[in-house]
């Protein structure tokens, strides 16, 4: 039997931010890479390989380590929306996470460009030459780039929801351990 967690673990939390800078530095360099026309766009476009990749293990570990040990409980007065707000964007996220970098890899794949890693290390192609499935690929990691963009907005904006205006301890689940106010009933804080 699992235990009841008040707060994600350590490794967790750690992925957690980890991840969010990966992800936030991926989107910019996305970014840099469809305005830049300097001799940055190559370094620019290796870095986001590389960075692509990285976010695709950890994101594959993140979702070992969520399945293993759980997460805290949703507070049990979270109107039904809310609810399913959060449960339904953490799905989008885990499928954005590990969906938007294999469609990447996939897209180098169809435009016959290799995924170079540090030391020359070259992975293998996932999907055949063919210059109409680059462009598919293309078009699509670029809209699903938009709608990461926007759910980490809301994401933003719902954890300064939930530690501001409801201060329900949903923000604490997964802050980092310096400067978290440890609440003695999370789900009914006093107000």
């Amino acid at each position: 039997m699992r235990t009841r967690l008040t707060r994600f673990t350590a490794p967790q939390r750690l992925l957690h931010w980890l991840m969010a800078i990966c992800i936030l530095s991926m989107l910019l360099i996305g970014i840099g890479m469809i305005s830049v026309v300097t001799p940055n766009y190559l370094t620019l476009i290796q870095v986001h390989k590389v960075l692509g990749i990285a976010i695709l293990v950890l994101a594959l570990i993140r979702l070992t380590l969520r399945v293993v040990y759980g997460a805290p409980a949703l507070p049990s007065d979270l109107p039904h929306a809310d609810r399913f707000a959060a449960v339904s964007s953490e799905y989008i996220f885990y499928a954005l996470m590990i969906g938007m970098p294999l469609i990447g890899w996939g897209m180098l794949s169809a435009s016959s460009h290799p995924v170079i890693l540090y030391g020359g290390f070259h992975l293998p192609p996932i999907l055949p030459v063919d210059p109409g499935l680059y462009t598919l690929l293309r078009r699509t990691h670029y809209c699903l780039a938009l709608l990461l963009f926007a759910l980490i907005l809301i994401h933003f904006a719902a954890m300064v929801f939930h530690k501001m205006v409801r201060n329900d301890g949903i923000f604490e689940t997964m802050a980092p351990t310096i400067g978290v106010r440890q609440t003695e009933n999370r789900f009914n804080p006093k107000r």
